[in-house]
């Protein structure tokens, strides 16, 4: 099962095109996916004093943040998609990580450090930004890779060997017809992990 986790507030936004891009090819090949749409399921990224009281038990009080480990818990494959704001992720999704990747669920510090989500074997990241992918990593310290990929879901579990990161830069000063281009190239180029 795969579990796209898409993050984007705006439905007419590039992002949300690549969304429907896919979900429309999983649907022509009967491919079964769920998505985790946190903007629009109203989900708040912040922590409450209750809920980071239970956060240190790795427990919570939110249903949202247990129907969406109940789906990333029989998937096999995660897909991302999101913009790149600031050089980094969303706010919303970096919330998302803060309230739903707990203890005893993504991961176990018992006896050291150790990631539970390895049952994920393959990870895509599709990002948006307003700069190129060789200025994210030459100028801004790689922090999708580095950070995201090499150490977020690593730690969680996720081998950055099953990591294939897709990124489209310059979105808001490039053509229609590189948009589109790259639209038509999702199915391959998400194909290629």
């Amino acid at each position: 099962m795969k579990t796209i986790i898409y993050t984007h507030p705006y439905a007419g936004s590039f992002n949300h095109e690549i969304l429907n891009r896919l979900t429309n090819g999983f649907s022509k090949n009967d491919e079964e996916y769920e998505i985790i749409d946190p903007y629009a399921d109203n989900f708040d990224p912040t922590f409450t004093e209750k809920e980071l009281a239970l956060y240190s038990e790795g427990k919570t009080d939110d249903e949202l943040v247990r129907r969406y480990q109940r789906k990333i818990a029989v998937s096999n494959e995660l897909i991302f998609i999101f913009p790149i704001w600031w050089q980094n992720m969303p706010g919303m999704l970096k919330g998302f990580f803060d309230k739903v990747m707990l203890n005893n669920f993504a991961y176990n510090e018992d006896d050291g450090w150790k990631g539970l989500l390895t049952y994920i074997k393959k990870v895509t990241v599709i990002t948006t930004s307003t700069v190129t992918k060789s200025y994210l990593e030459e100028e801004c310290g790689d922090p999708i890779r580095q950070i995201f990929i090499n150490r977020t879901l690593a730690d969680i579990g996720i081998s950055p060997q099953n990591v294939n990161w897709i990124h489209f830069g310059e979105v808001n000063v490039t053509t229609d017809e590189k948009r589109e281009q790259f639209l038509n190239e999702i199915p391959d180029l998400y194909a290629k992990k």
